[in-house]
């Protein structure tokens, strides 16, 4: 009697055990995903900053989901080699893509073989990248106010430098110019570095930049920030006027990081890895960390980073087709 009562519990237990896994997908309503691990592609060199950010948050995602989240740099073509093979991957939730608004930009510089809304899930916008207008502190120009006056006096004379074609300093300018009426000249250097150096030697009057490059400069009495992209003041530099405020009503112009998945990719899983990532913003040393890398942590539902990247990408092909800006 005793060892039939025994081998009962032990059926018992076991068929319990069974069902447990069942159980709990249910109650989550993903399927028990996470079971493996995760890529998160990011589609620039390794060691700067969306690879930094990437990093960051691949960390924080592998703690709460209990999987690895390996981060995989896959650059080339401005980030589209690297998107593409996320558009290819399959849909289940396990490749990953954290892409700059350079994912709303590509399409309409150069032809990708991905459609920026078509072949991707939004899951969240994860942070937005203020940007500062900066003259050398030896330039006459000491305001936003004085670069409208010195390039109507001389129209596409006064000369800004960019990171390259196309990109979102380039544009940025371009879309500040048009909204101000006015004509710069746009002298494009290969990358951050010497565009920073050509506005430390006065090759250029002007450039727009990041915080994270730029503001150091500042600090060292060798920039002066003379206005803001964001909507509102820095607390970084409470001191330094937005462009709206600065005579040019309206404007604004954020960068912006976030992640997507491919097209296809269960709506129970967008919605954990959506929540997951509302967390860790949340996470104040997370915060911390991003804002240290000159970011503003920004959480989107994935129906708000839809709405983001549809609107960028109407704005950006205006932006793009009334500069005529031909992709190098």
């Amino acid at each position: 009697m005793r060892t039939a009562f025994l081998q009962l519990t032990v059926a018992f237990t076991m068929a319990v055990c069974a069902l447990a896994p069942t159980a709990s997908q249910a109650q989550t309503g993903d399927g028990g995903y996470p079971q493996r691990a995760l890529k998160l592609v990011v589609p620039f060199p390794a060691g700067g900053g969306v690879d930094a950010v990437g990093r960051l948050l691949a960390e924080r995602l592998s703690a709460n989901l209990r999987q690895p989240v390996l981060v995989d740099n896959r650059p080339g073509a401005g980030g589209a080699l690297g998107t593409l093979a996320v558009a290819r991957s399959p849909a289940d939730g396990y490749t990953l893509l954290l892409n700059t608004n350079g994912h709303a930009i590509l399409p309409h510089l150069q032809k990708t073989e991905w459609d920026a809304v078509a072949d991707f899930v939004p899951i969240s916008q994860v942070l937005v990248l203020p940007m500062m207008v900066f003259t050398n502190v030896n330039s006459p120009i000491k305001s936003l106010g004085d670069l409208i006056t010195a390039a109507k006096a001389n129209p596409g004379k006064v000369s800004y430098g960019s990171s390259g074609i196309g990109g979102p300093i380039h544009l940025g300018m371009e879309m500040f110019a048009s909204r101000a009426g006015i004509k710069l000249l746009h002298v494009p250097y290969r990358g951050n570095a010497p565009m920073v150096t050509a506005l430390l030697g006065g090759e250029v009057a002007v450039t727009l930049d990041t915080l994270a490059v730029s503001y150091p400069q500042v600090r060292a009495g060798k920039f002066r920030a003379i206005a803001t992209t964001s909507p509102t003041r820095l607390k970084i530099a409470p001191d330094v006027p937005t462009i709206h405020e600065a005579g040019v009503s309206g404007f604004d112009y954020l960068g912006w990081q976030g992640i997507l998945a491919p097209a296809g990719t269960p709506p129970s899983v967008v919605a954990r890895l959506s929540a997951e990532l509302r967390k860790i913003l949340e996470m104040p040393s997370v915060r911390q960390k991003l804002e240290e890398l000159g970011y503003e942590p920004r959480n989107a539902t994935p129906e708000e980073f839809l709405a983001i990247i549809k609107d960028d990408s109407v704005r950006y092909r205006k932006v793009i087709l009334d500069a005529q800006i031909k992709a190098e």
